[in-house]
């Protein structure tokens, strides 16, 4: 695979790139939240640990009838890892997040009072936690605003160019923190993997279609892709 070209970023046209591509995707997308179905924030840790490399189609399918199964911090951590495996098998690498899911969630009993943690240190603790997991969870089960980098952010925050850390998901997501208004970091992810699932797509963006073309540097080339 070809090397992707090296970009130079002004981060102040960045930021009015950012600033005039947002009306028109809250326009675009008014229904854009986040994917994962969950009811309260231990559902929604154990959703996005069970999300890597893995469909969120997928997860909302196998979580419908786990969260029915298991419904406390305390049946997660009681539970023998093997059954969580073949619970959670179809969403891949499944040793991994079992033991991720089972070890947070014994954590969070003895550390965290049985309560999911609402910051991010606490999070970053917990068994299977990133800064993109600690994010999801802070910014829609606790209303902590946070940027989620995922495959979508990655992409097109290249595409727009709105960083030069498009290879680096935690370097990028500090760069968006300065271009982003702190009120609107949650939103503004889920807005971009939103148009990046429906319109802005990898292999072959659909350029003609996009409503803030205009302002997409990578729209006239192809290199930026």
């Amino acid at each position: 695979m070809a090397k992707k070209a090296a970009i130079k970023i002004d981060r102040e046209k960045a930021k009015e790139r950012v600033a005039a591509v947002w009306p028109i995707l809250k326009k675009t997308y008014p229904q854009a939240k986040c994917a994962l179905e969950h009811t309260n924030p231990l559902e929604l840790l154990i959703a996005t640990i069970l999300s890597a490399q893995c469909t969120d189609v997928r997860v909302n399918i196998v979580t419908k009838t786990l969260f029915k199964k298991y419904k406390t911090v305390t049946d997660w951590a009681n539970i023998p890892l093997e059954q969580i495996e073949q619970d959670i098998k179809s969403t891949g690498f499944y040793h991994n997040k079992a033991f991720n899911i089972k070890n947070a969630c014994q954590k969070i009993i003895t550390d965290y009072n049985s309560n999911v943690p609402d910051t991010m240190d606490e999070l970053l603790k917990l068994n299977g936690v990133g800064r993109k997991t600690a994010n999801v969870v802070l910014g829609n089960a606790f209303g902590v605003p946070g940027v989620v980098c995922d495959t979508h952010v990655l992409r097109l925050s290249r595409r727009l160019e709105l960083s030069a850390n498009t290879d680096d998901a935690v370097k990028l997501e500090f760069d968006l923190m300065e271009i982003v208004p702190k009120k609107n970091w949650t939103l503004f992810s889920h807005l971009i993997v939103f148009h990046g699932r429906n319109i802005c797509q990898a292999r072959k963006p659909k350029c003609d279609a996009c409503p803030i073309a205009k302002y997409c540097p990578a729209a006239d080339n192809p290199k930026l892709w």
